[in-house]
């Protein structure tokens, strides 16, 4: 048998192997991302306690895990995009898990060439805790675009104390960007792709833009917020307690002149 045949044999059996006992679970197995953000893949694993030898239960421990790129197993000399036995890993892939259960794995600068499918591959101490989801993740690759902001209101105009969130989408995706706020041209310091806006006041009335985080040419179009004065808004505080001090007094009076009449 030629040496590709038995790799690709051994290959098949790691894999029926680690089938039974151990999982490997994508929060989702699609998804797309601008050229230039950062993209996290969510991944959670459960790997094999153990395994028979026919005379004991041997346990097992978790000794290596893997992303690559394009390969449905992500075993032998295949390259990886990050392996925890390798100190050569490109930095843009960074590996937010670890050798138990958690094995998300997060995309910086997000480059053409990371339009592919990766896969996560966990490794024991012994084959049979070898495994390979094959489903993996596929992450499509658009070029930068503008962003645009969607508003939970249809109202153009706002009164003061009500609530509002805008949110900062692209037309790839809007979950898990790293975004940068704008109001009236200045930065604020929220970074995630929605912004709420609680209780509204006049202050909040102005012109609101996001951007892709570094990356300029993503600006949105300018969205405007107008904040009025609700019901009674422009009423100061003070003549209002006065006038129910007012009622509390005249209520005391006709009550000391009741009393008085009873007498």
């Amino acid at each position: 048998m030629a040496v590709w045949d038995k790799n690709l044999l051994w290959s098949f059996m790691f894999l029926l192997a680690g089938a039974v006992g151990q999982t490997v679970i994508y929060r989702f197995t699609s998804t797309c991302a601008v050229r230039g953000s950062t993209l996290t893949l969510p991944c959670t694993f459960t790997p094999l306690k153990s395994f028979s030898d026919g005379r004991r239960e041997v346990p097992l421990k978790i000794v290596r895990v893997r992303w690559c790129k394009n390969h449905p197993i992500c075993h032998g000399i295949v390259p990886s995009v990050y392996d925890s036995d390798s100190a050569n890993n490109d930095p843009r892939y960074q590996y937010l898990g670890d050798k138990k259960t958690n094995c998300t794995l997060q995309i910086r600068d997000v480059q053409q060439g990371d339009h592919a499918s990766f896969r996560f591959r966990m490794e024991a101490d012994h084959y049979e805790g070898y495994f390979t989801n094959m489903t993996g993740v596929t992450v499509r690759v658009v070029d930068s675009s503008r962003m645009r902001i969607i508003s939970s209101s249809e109202d153009e105009k706002l009164s003061r104390g009500e609530t509002v969130t805008l949110l900062c989408a692209s037309v790839c995706t809007f979950h898990q960007l790293e975004v940068t706020w704008f109001k009236d041209g200045h930065t604020l310091s929220d970074t995630g792709p929605s912004l709420r806006l609680s209780p509204l006041t006049a202050e909040d009335s102005g012109n609101y833009t996001c951007a892709l985080k570094s990356i300029t040419e993503t600006l949105s179009e300018p969205h405007s917020l107008q904040v009025e004065a609700g019901a009674g808004g422009n009423l100061p505080p003070i003549p209002g307690v006065v006038f129910v001090v007012l009622l509390a007094v005249i209520a005391l009076v006709l009550f000391i002149i009741e009393r008085y009449k009873s007498v």
